[in-house]
């Protein structure tokens, strides 16, 4: 992670990014740490916070590299409850996190579960084309 909770991602598509806020939830299994992002089900782990955090990273930059050259990302943010506008360019807007603990088992687990801390960051993701 960058400073101020920015994502630094490797992926590259396009000229066009949208900045879209999300918490990450950030909670130890056993002997790992695991960043975990209920609003796209993504998640990274390691050995100390800052090894799952790089892990997330990546995870999240493969997810948009994928979901870009499949140009499924609008349509798979969808099924996770996001909204997205019509105009493309603009901000999407994750689903709260009272919505994803009645929707997503995952995440109901770890917040029932677990001790964690949650922190909101800045990710610049692809705009749809």
């Amino acid at each position: 992670m960058s400073k101020k909770g920015t994502i630094s991602g490797q992926w590259v598509s396009g000229k066009n990014k949208i900045k879209c806020v999300l918490p990450l939830i950030i909670f130890k299994e056993e002997s790992s740490f695991i960043t975990y992002c209920p609003a796209l089900d993504l998640n990274g782990y390691g050995p100390t916070e800052i090894e799952a955090n790089n892990s997330f990273e990546k995870t999240l930059s493969e997810y948009f590299r994928y979901t870009v050259n499949k140009k499924t990302l609008a349509d798979d943010l969808r099924k996770m409850g996001w909204i997205i506008r019509k105009n493309l360019k603009k901000e999407a807007i994750p689903p709260t996190m009272e919505s994803l603990l009645g929707s997503n088992e995952d995440f109901n687990r770890i917040f029932n579960t677990y001790d964690f801390h949650k922190r909101s960051t800045t990710i610049n993701m692809p705009a749809f084309a």
